[in-house]
């Protein structure tokens, strides 16, 4: 019979593989970011909350704050690293207001985390106060980070298009959610359950907004192409005639 810790530690590593690909899945829309040297629509949001999130469960992986969580910190280690470098990369393509506003909560966060990681780590003498302290700044968090994406839901729902919200995140997302929910309730652990649960359900709200949407983007795409298609069109032609109009012109 395989025991509870052994079931943990391979749901733990399966929750590290998919955690790597939900980190991973927003690459094609920074390359897009990237390739346009612009952030278009794109919110930060989502992108920094989850690099809060990684940071703070970083501090609640040490050995110092909760000890046996080497998963927890290998994939959120990892997930800070991606993560920081989004942020880095809207930073870069973003401008006036938007890339103040980012930075700004960006230096925020930083500061926050490593202060709390000081606050618990002198103040508190126990595994136990300091797991209490950190997983509820984890769960808060946590929560706030799988919230986030509401904004961009709230903007698919306004445009009937959901060309700003990548099925490969939200699929990823709802893989996720399963997968750490399942390793927090085999030997079961609150700080974790809760804001993958909520993580879960907000991810299956997006699928069925993607499902919803899906064709309305279809059509809205097709229509920009026939639009675009036309003004170009329309400035080969004129240009024709111009020229047209130069080549007849008699010569002086």
């Amino acid at each position: 019979m395989v025991s509870a810790n052994l079931a943990r530690t391979v749901v733990g590593i399966l929750g590290n593989i998919i955690s790597l690909g939900l980190f991973l899945s927003p690459m094609s829309t920074f390359f897009r970011i990237w390739k346009k040297r612009s952030v278009e629509q794109f919110s930060p949001v989502p992108y920094l909350a989850t690099l809060l999130n990684c940071m703070l469960w970083c501090v609640y992986g040490l050995p110092l704050v909760h000890p046996h969580s080497m998963l927890v910190i290998t994939i959120n280690g990892s997930g800070l690293l991606i993560e920081l470098f989004y942020v880095l990369l809207f930073l870069l393509y973003s401008s006036g207001k938007k890339r103040m506003r980012t930075f700004l909560i960006f230096v925020i966060e930083v500061v926050f985390v490593v202060a709390v990681a000081i606050f618990v780590l002198t103040v508190f003498h126990t595994y136990e106060k300091r797991s209490l302290v950190v997983g509820c700044l984890c769960v808060f968090f946590g929560t706030m980070m799988y919230v986030a994406p509401l904004s961009v839901m709230k903007l698919v729902i306004r445009t009937k298009s959901v060309e700003y919200m990548p099925l490969s995140l939200s699929l990823a997302s709802f893989a996720n959610g399963i997968c750490w929910t399942t390793y927090a309730l085999i030997r079961f652990d609150l700080f974790i359950t809760i804001p993958n649960s909520l993580g879960t359900m907000f991810a299956i709200v997006q699928l069925i907004l993607y499902a919803t949407f899906y064709k309305s983007t279809q059509r809205q795409l097709a229509e920009r192409k026939v639009k675009g298609e036309m003004a170009l069109t329309e400035v080969v032609v004129v240009g024709g005639a111009d020229h047209k109009k130069i080549g007849d012109a008699p010569l002086s």
